[in-house]
C-alpha cells in the first residue's frame, strides 16, 4: 500500500479521483463532492481562471465553495465566508500481532470503560437521524445524511442513546482520514473519544493503510488526545470556505 504523505497535500482532491469517485461531482477540471456527503471542493495546485470558473459553475450562484485546506487564492468577488487555523496530524505508530494499535497510556486506561459494558458499535443508515442530532449538539464539523456512506462510523451508546462516535471520512492513497469524532456533554470524561479514535486506527493499519486526521488549532484538549493516541503534526493548514458571487 502507497504510503506517499505528499498525497495528503490535496486530501479532497486524491479521494475524489479515488476511492470516492463515486461520490464526485465535476465540470471540467473542477470536483466537488455531493452535497449530501460533504461540502468539499477541489482544484488543482495552481488553477487557472477557467478551473475557477468550472467550479463556479458546478456549485453553482450563490453556493458554498468550501475549500478544506486548499491554499489556492479564489477570484477576488468570492466572499471569504470563513478562515480558521488548524492543523494536519498523522499516525505514524505501528500495529501489534493482533492488528491493534500499540498500546497508549490512554488506551490502556480506557479499556476499563470495555469492562464496564459501553461497547463500540457500528453505525449505519439506520442511525443517520442520531449521528445528525449528535453533531448538532457537539459541533465537530462537516456532517450532513450521506456522511456515513464515506467510510466506517463508531459509535458508543448510553442506555440506548448515542453518547460519542467517530468515523473515517477522507480516503487518499494509502490513507484515511478519522473525523467526526465527538461527544456529548454528558458523557465526556469517560476515554469515549480515545477508545472510538483507537479502533478506527486499528482497522485503518490492519487493511494496510495509515490513519490522519485534522483538528482545529484552538481545539486544544482533541489535540493533546490525539498527541497521547500516538498521533504527530504533519503540517499546519487553514480551512477556508467562500460564497459565489
Amino acid at each position: 500500500m502507497n504510503h506517499d504523505d505528499q498525497v495528503l497535500d490535496d486530501p479532497v482532491g486524491r479521494s475524489l479521483r479515488g476511492r470516492h469517485a463515486r461520490f464526485a461531482r465535476r465540470l471540467g477540471r473542477a470536483a466537488a463532492y455531493l452535497p449530501e456527503a460533504a461540502t468539499f471542493s477541489a482544484v488543482s495546485a495552481d488553477p487557472d481562471a477557467a478551473e475557477w470558473a468550472d467550479l463556479a459553475g458546478l456549485i453553482g450562484p450563490g453556493g458554498l465553495a468550501d475549500m478544506f485546506s486548499c491554499p489556492a487564492t479564489p477570484p477576488p468577488d468570492w466572499e471569504p465566508v470563513f478562515s480558521l487555523e488548524g492543523r494536519q496530524m498523522i499516525w505514524p505508530g505501528t500495529a501489534r500481532s493482533d492488528g491493534s494499535p500499540a498500546e497508549t497510556e490512554t488506551e490502556t486506561e480506557t479499556e476499563t470503560e470495555t469492562e464496564t459494558g459501553a461497547g463500540v458499535v457500528e453505525l449505519g443508515a439506520e442511525s443517520v437521524a442520531e449521528m445528525l442530532d449528535l453533531v448538532a449538539r457537539t459541533q465537530p464539523g462537516p456532517f450532513w445524511p450521506r456522511t456515513h456512506e464515506l467510510g466506517t462510523y463508531l459509535g458508543i451508546r448510553d442506555n440506548g442513546r448515542l453518547v460519542a462516535m467517530a468515523g473515517e471520512r477522507l480516503r487518499p492513497p494509502g490513507w484515511t482520514e478519522i473525523s467526526a469524532v465527538c461527544t456529548a456533554s454528558e458523557a465526556r470524561g469517560r476515554g469515549h473519544a480515545a477508545r472510538l479514535v483507537g479502533a478506527l486506527v486499528a482497522r485503518i493499519v490492519a487493511r494496510g493503510e495509515r490513519p490522519f486526521l485534522h483538528v482545529a488549532e484552538a481545539n486544544t484538549g482533541a489535540i493533546a488526545l490525539y498527541q497521547r493516541l500516538g498521533f504527530t503534526t504533519r503540517k499546519q493548514v487553514t480551512f477556508r470556505g467562500f460564497r459565489i458571487p
